[in-house]
């Protein structure tokens, strides 16, 4: 944090204008970016992977659900054909 007041001390809080305090943001956000690494192309494509292989594992599961849910609501709601 870039402001020299601590919250809970007897110092009182500067009021910052408009234009400072979105100043301030940018400001903020620049050293924040500052900060990121950028994966490798190997963690990138292990990263992409794993997605997918979730995605597709949810998906089956979704599907499995859905195949029984919608053969209990035929087995439930429909009559028996009469002989």
């Amino acid at each position: 944090m870039t402001d020299t007041t601590v919250k809970g001390s007897g110092a009182s809080k500067k009021k910052r204008g408009f234009f400072s305090s979105i100043g301030l943001f940018l400001a903020q956000v620049v050293q924040e970016l500052k900060k990121v690494v950028s994966p490798t192309r190997r963690e990138l494509v292990n990263y992409w992977l794993v997605v997918l292989a979730f995605v597709v594992i949810v998906m089956i599961v979704v599907g499995l659900l859905d195949t029984l849910f919608g053969q209990l609501s035929m087995w439930t709601f429909t009559r028996p054909a009469e002989q």
